[in-house]
C-alpha cells in the first residue's frame, strides 16, 4: 500500500467568508489586528467576540465608536441537523446591529442567514457561509473592501418608518430573540 492509499481523508470545514468596509479603513488602523486572506481555524466551542477589547475579543477594531464587545458569533448544529449553522448576538448597549434588514437590540440573537449583511456605525460586514464537515472546528477568512458593501453589492437597506423600526421582505423567520444576560 502506497502513503496515499493509507492517509486519512481530510474533513472539509464549515468556514465563514467575511468581506469588511470600513470608510476609515486606510488612515485610522481600524482593521490592523485582523489577519486578511487567511484562513483562521477556531474550535467549534468557542464563542468568537468582536470588538475593541483585545483581552476580551478574538478580532478587535481599533476605534472609540466600537463598544468593548460589539457582538459575538456561537457555532450550533440545530436538532435532527447536520449542517452547522451560527448564531449572532448583539452585545452592545450602546449601539444597535443591523443583520440585512433586522434590527438586533442589546443581548438579542438570531440565526446568521448563509449570505446576509451586518451593519453597526459605519461598519459593514458581508457574510457567507460555506458548509463543511468537521464538528471540531470552523474557519473564519476576512477580506477588505475598499468600497461601501451596501453599494457593491446592491444591497440597499429598506427605508426605516417613522416608528423607528425594521422590517424584512425576506421569507426567512430569522426573528431576533431577547435574552438575559447570563444566556447564550
Amino acid at each position: 500500500m502506497s502513503g496515499f492509499e493509507d492517509a486519512d481523508t481530510e474533513e472539509t470545514v464549515t468556514c465563514l467568508q467575511m468581506t469588511v468596509y470600513h470608510p476609515g479603513y486606510q488612515r485610522s488602523g481600524i482593521f490592523q489586528s485582523i489577519r486578511f486572506f487567511n484562513r483562521e481555524k477556531l474550535s467549534s466551542s468557542e464563542v468568537v467576540k468582536f470588538g475593541r477589547n483585545s483581552n476580551t475579543c478574538h478580532y478587535t477594531f481599533q476605534d472609540k465608536q466600537v463598544s468593548r464587545v460589539q457582538f459575538s458569533l456561537q457555532l450550533f448544529k440545530k436538532f435532527g441537523s447536520s449542517v452547522l449553522s451560527f448564531e449572532i448576538k448583539n452585545v452592545s448597549k450602546k449601539a444597535s446591529l443591523i443583520v440585512d434588514n433586522k434590527e438586533l437590540g442589546y443581548l438579542n440573537k438570531m440565526d446568521l442567514p448563509y449570505k446576509c449583511m451586518v451593519r453597526f456605525g459605519d461598519y459593514q460586514f458581508l457574510i457567507e457561509k460555506e458548509d463543511g464537515e468537521s464538528l471540531e472546528f470552523f474557519e473564519i477568512q476576512f477580506t477588505l473592501s475598499t468600497q461601501p458593501l451596501l453599494q457593491e453589492n446592491n444591497w440597499l437597506p429598506e427605508p426605516i418608518p417613522e416608528c423607528g423600526g425594521y422590517s424584512s421582505s425576506s421569507t426567512q423567520n430569522n426573528s431576533p430573540i431577547e435574552m438575559g444576560e447570563n444566556e447564550w
